[in-house]
């Protein structure tokens, strides 16, 4: 899995005038929860942006002057209008013990039902996984050839070693769904 590196600085106080008085300073008020430890810290936005505004997961490592720390993000908490980013709330990564993260799904390969006139609809952009940090993909590769219209791909039916789905089995990840197209070629079959 990818990471990312960002300069971070603690801070001592924390509470709702904190964390106003760390957005004034044009910086992001930060938690990172894990191993029965809770540090509050600060970031400035620009370095997080990558980590933000991307459909990718990663793991962040951050620099407490000198320190490096691993860890995950967890939530994002964004202004309603101004669309500035709030507080983040990150996850310590332990080595040794597997961590919960969402990982996104690419789709390959051309559906058998798409052949015919299906249209090929993706339900699942991310699905949430537990893993030791060394076995996350980046992505999930889903192969769609053998789909025909109307069939659909579940949660339970991937299969990843070293890989536990938290998503619910019964979770659909991508279908072909049936079309006037698709239906005009199933009855010119029939006839």
């Amino acid at each position: 899995m990818q990471t990312i590196s960002i300069k971070a600085v603690k801070r001592e106080a924390f509470g709702k005038k904190a964390a106003k008085a760390v957005r004034r300073e044009g910086l992001v008020p930060c938690v990172l929860c894990g191993n029965g430890e809770t540090v509050n810290f600060s970031v400035d936005p620009r370095d997080v942006k990558p980590l933000i505004y991307t459909p990718n997961s990663y793991i962040v490592e951050f620099d407490f002057e000198g320190t490096t720390v691993k860890a995950v993000l967890r939530e994002a908490q964004f202004h309603p209008i101004r669309e500035e980013i709030l507080h983040l709330d990150f996850y310590r990564v332990a080595e040794g013990k597997p961590v919960s993260i969402a990982i996104p799904v690419r789709l390959t390969g051309n559906a058998e039902g798409v052949k015919v006139g299906g249209k090929l609809a993706l339900s699942a952009r991310k699905l949430t996984v537990s893993a030791l940090v060394e076995n996350l993909p980046d992505e999930i590769v889903v192969d769609v050839t053998s789909l025909g219209v109307g069939k659909t791909i579940f949660v339970g039916d991937l299969e990843y070693a070293d890989l536990k789905f938290v998503t619910p089995a019964t979770t659909a990840v991508c279908a072909v769904r049936v079309t006037r197209a698709s239906r005009g070629a199933a009855a010119a079959e029939g006839k």
